[in-house]
């Protein structure tokens, strides 16, 4: 190989050579940027009226809600559902929801004199989360009938707080509140019925779209 085709050989392999360092710099750069965020889901829990009362109030931000029946396991359901949202979410590290529930129970315990937000900030802490998830469900009242043929709607209320861990600042806030109704009963409730698919919901159906409707102001995990 002449000198002249050296050179030129050599300008090409230095040239892939850098052209893949930055190619390699870059992706390293937007791996970066695809900041992980550790999130634990402290377990969901039933709120139920004020004694004398239909009105439930936040454990967190005291928000009255018109509360009422919650069938078995309703909370459960939705927490579950809530978490299945969330990893969909890009950059969420969700944690064992076994090794939360754990936690919580325990500090809760061990701290009863401190306050509701308190206690879950100190879980966060334990788990190293960066965000910690609660949720609160007032009503979730099943459906009596069939998808076309319903005697008594399925009705569902919640609130769900994503709450920074550093400081106990809440990033995020969802609140739902819906009990389904025909389209003839409700001209307002027109999208959400055919979101449906035009047909009467079982309640952990209208809590998924609940869950649905109000991540929709979601937009980050950033104050």
């Amino acid at each position: 190989m002449t000198d002249k085709k050296w050179t030129r050989y050599a300008a090409v392999v230095l040239g892939c050579l850098l052209l893949a360092a930055w190619a390699s710099g870059t992706l390293h750069a937007a791996d970066e940027q695809k900041v992980s965020h550790r999130v634990a889901v402290i377990p969901f829990q039933v709120v139920p009226p004020d004694e004398g009362t239909s009105t439930a109030f936040c454990p967190v931000c005291g928000n009255a809600v018109s509360a009422g029946e919650v069938a078995e396991g309703g909370q459960t359901a939705l927490e579950e559902i809530f978490s299945d949202k969330l990893r969909e979410l890009a950059g969420v590290d969700l944690l064992p929801s076994e090794k939360t529930a754990g936690a919580y129970q325990r500090i809760s315990v061990d701290s009863l004199k401190q306050g509701y937000l308190q206690i879950i900030r100190k879980v966060g802490k334990e788990l190293k989360a960066d965000v910690v998830a609660t949720g609160f469900v007032y009503r979730y009242r099943e459906r009596v009938g069939y998808d076309y043929s319903a005697k008594r709607p399925a009705s569902v209320a919640f609130e769900i707080h994503l709450i920074s861990v550093s400081d106990g600042k809440t990033i995020w806030r969802g609140v739902y509140d819906r009990t389904q109704k025909s389209l003839m009963e409700d001209i307002f409730q027109a999208s959400s019925f055919f979101k449906g698919g035009a047909r009467w919901l079982t309640a952990r159906q209208l809590a998924k779209l609940g869950v649905d409707e109000t991540f929709q102001n979601f937009s980050g995990f950033e104050p």
